[in-house]
């Protein structure tokens, strides 16, 4: 017979974790809500995914569950948890009837319980969420010692638990750390580490992979997984990567403008969505493989068929519509480049760029991929003039910047454009758009006055932006048009070469569709050779014809774009093609299982 007790046990389980009903917020000075009438639930165990753009409210919304918002919002609705997670000390709101707890309008102690506590956060950017002058360890020592009454001696211990639990193999080593002494992907880790120091029930995770490559993306989702599964752990994951969706979420709630289109389990909303936005968003994911291809006739064989991509870039245009020039230099050739930075005390030298060789034609978009730590940005920089090689051959525009003289340096330099990976710190707060685009036209060119406010305004007209930006400052744009302004700087004085590092990293998936876009006509237009480099393998494959893979330092192959990620020869080219996530649940899954196996 059931008792009474068990009834109440079992009914209890079916209550929802946390209950977002009817949540409205608005910002001081904002006529439109931040977020107008959301309402979702999350369960013990689940992923739910938050989709969508950025200003849609996905961050607004999951801050307003931990009470984080400015003094400046104004939160109306409800949130409430379940009140068996919080305790039974009479400050928390509503746990002494045994309902659920609310947490509109909660009390400050209630809210401390809950923050850490009940519910862990781990934020984007992981750099920027830790105390650069603390070391690690320190850190998540504050974070133990602030939800349970331990000694130092004590909390020490779990410190080295949790980021063992996190798959940190060093954790000594990480936890005398300071923050710019460990990878991204070291820091998400211990960043997890610490959100689950007071043994959350669930997880909110904000970006988590954003700017991380590929094979490390796929070890925070594979440790997420495990959180999920070990711990019965609930997971709030915000996120624009559609393919992190699909590997990761079980069901999914796409916002826009602050209200939410759709709500639906993952598999099905992948496999027929059905509000128009949420298929703009599906269509605007770049996919491994998708570029059209056809069956022709091999010119050395006719009888033998062979697949040829179709798919023709702004090179092939130029290259069909005009003779063949004689032979000239490219403007960008690597021969054995070397770059070590000197070990710090007595830790070994540094090898950077161990032996690159690359070479980049007139008209030719290059891509260069590989993890974090692997020479990328390196050879970007020692392209750009930024960082000195070591030793090797570096010819940018025929001049070999290692014997040029000064002067000769700074004139390659006006060749050359640079996009930086984050435009919000590359743009000087203080000057308006008009002034950071026309700094470079203010040093090399004669322009002035109303001729130089006229080139500011073709060249954000070429980025696709309204001149009418130009008086504007940074904070003013989003980062799809921050991400543009950088562009017109950088081509403002016609460059032969391009060198663009993780242009489409943090944006959007229908934002980096249009900076996309943005990339190939200008590369249209101005014929510039480029360097594009990303982690982003589908965005790789969309945009650039041959493309090179970097480890440790070392290119370990390189070719024809479609032959090196379609039928990747190194092992470690296979490892970083089956780590990208796709946007389908069930390839994904397939894709997940292959990456294990090689990583094993």
């Amino acid at each position: 017979m059931t008792t009474t007790t068990e009834n109440a046990k079992n009914a209890e389980s079916t209550v929802p974790l946390l209950t977002v009903d009817g949540l409205t917020v608005r910002f001081e000075g904002q006529d439109t809500p931040a977020v107008g009438g959301v309402s979702w639930t999350l369960e013990r165990g689940q992923v739910l995914a938050l989709v969508g753009e950025s200003g849609s409210g996905k961050s607004v919304t999951a801050f307003s569950v931990l009470g984080l918002l400015p003094a400046t919002a104004t939160v109306a609705g409800s949130i409430r948890l379940d009140a068996e997670h919080l305790g039974s000390e009479p400050a928390h709101d509503g746990a002494r009837h045994g309902g659920p707890v609310e947490l509109v309008d909660a009390s400050s102690d209630t809210l401390r319980g809950v923050r850490g506590g009940v519910v862990g956060l781990v934020s984007q950017e992981p750099m920027n969420a830790w105390n650069p002058v603390l070391t690690i360890g320190w850190q998540i020592i504050e974070a133990v010692r602030t939800h349970a009454k331990v000694s130092r001696a004590q909390a020490r211990e779990r410190l080295l638990q949790l980021l063992h639990e996190v798959g940190l193999t060093d954790p000594e080593r990480v936890a005398r750390s300071y923050p710019h002494q460990l990878s991204g992907g070291q820091l998400q880790r211990a960043l997890i580490a610490m959100a689950l120091s007071a043994d959350p029930v669930a997880l909110i995770a904000d970006e988590p992979t954003t700017a991380l490559d590929v094979t490390v993306q796929a070890g925070i989702l594979e440790l997420l997984r495990s959180l999920r599964d070990s711990r019965g752990m609930a997971i709030l994951l915000i996120t624009h990567d559609m393919g992190v969706v699909a590997d990761l979420a079980d069901d999914v709630v796409v916002m826009r403008r602050g209200l939410v289109v759709e709500k639906a389990p993952a598999a099905t909303l992948f496999s027929d969505p059905q509000d128009a936005y949420t298929r703009e968003l599906l269509d605007a994911v770049p996919r491994l493989g998708a570029l059209p291809e056809a069956e022709v006739l091999d010119a050395a064989d006719p009888e033998t068929p062979v697949r040829r991509s179709t798919t023709t870039t702004a090179s092939d245009t130029r290259a069909a519509a005009a003779p063949s020039p004689a032979p000239a230099a490219p403007p960008v050739d690597l021969r054995d480049l070397h770059v070590v930075y000197p070990g710090a005390r007595r830790s070994a030298p540094v090898h950077a760029a161990d032996g690159v060789t690359l070479r980049i034609d007139r008209g030719e978009m290059l891509g260069l991929v590989g993890e974090s730590g692997s020479g990328k940005s390196t050879v970007g920089q020692v392209l750009a003039g930024l960082v000195p090689a070591t030793s090797g051959s570096v010819r940018v525009c025929d001049v070999d910047l290692r014997e040029a003289s000064r002067k000769e340096q700074l004139a390659v330099r006006k060749r050359v454009g640079v996009v930086f990976q984050d435009p919000a710190s590359t743009l000087n707060p203080r000057w308006t758009i008009a002034q950071a685009i026309g700094e470079p036209l203010g040093l090399h060119t004669s322009l002035r006055g109303s001729e130089l406010r006229d080139r500011v305004a073709h060249l954000l007209e070429i980025v696709q932006l309204s001149p009418d930006l130009a008086d504007r400052f940074s904070h003013e744009l989003s980062g799809g048009q921050r991400q543009r302004v950088s562009i017109a700087r950088a081509v403002a004085l016609d460059p032969d070469v391009l060198i663009a590092d993780e242009p489409t990293s943090a944006l959007d998936v229908s934002v980096q569709q249009r900076i996309l876009e943005v990339f190939a006509d200008l590369q249209q237009r101005l014929g510039f050779s480029c360097l594009f480099i990303s982690h982003n393998l589908a965005v790789v494959e969309r945009v650039t014809g041959r493309v090179a893979v970097m480890h440790q330092g070392r290119i370990v192959e390189q070719g024809p774009t479609r032959d090196v990620l379609g039928s990747p020869q190194d092992p470690y080219t296979q490892r970083l093609l089956a780590a990208a996530p796709v946007a389908d649940p069930t390839v994904q899954a397939e894709r997940r299982a292959h990456w294990l196996t090689l990583t094993r």
